[in-house]
């Protein structure tokens, strides 16, 4: 994680990295679990340089980050299944929604091929679509 300049190297599948650029309020709350909360995870066990740790201080897994959001979600009151999937695929449909190139999209979800990351426009095709029904219509 480079701090200064926030963007964060993200080691994907198949050994590909990738800067991912974050903003003021992620960085105030990576600073924070790095300074506070990591330490305390990490307790006596050896620094083996991983950002995000479990409750035992290692490696934090897909599976933790799945167990962590159904908790959350179950105080939430939000019923059905969650996959960490879900968090990638909430960010691709904002930032198209809110008007990302889908290039951009690409390489911020690091996929190789654009019409991999063209599955998400289908969402953002409904809501085209309900705002041109929405506008008002010459008569």
């Amino acid at each position: 994680i480079d701090f200064d300049l926030k963007i964060i190297l993200v080691h994907g599948k198949g050994n590909k990295d990738r800067y991912v650029p974050f903003g003021k309020d992620a960085l105030d709350a990576l600073r924070e679990y790095r300074d506070d909360v990591r330490l305390a995870l990490l307790g006596q066990n050896e620094d083996l340089g991983y950002v995000f740790l479990n409750n035992r201080g290692q490696k934090l897994t897909g599976r933790g980050i799945e167990y962590i959001m159904q908790q959350v979600f179950i105080k939430a009151g939000v019923g059905g299944k969650v996959h960490p999937h879900m968090l990638r695929h909430s960010f691709a449909t904002e930032m198209l929604n809110n008007g990302a190139d889908l290039r951009s999209v690409q390489e911020l979800l690091g996929h190789e091929s654009l019409s991999t990351t063209q599955i998400y426009t289908h969402v953002t095709m409904k809501h085209l679509q309900a705002d041109y029904q929405n506008f008002p219509k010459k008569r």
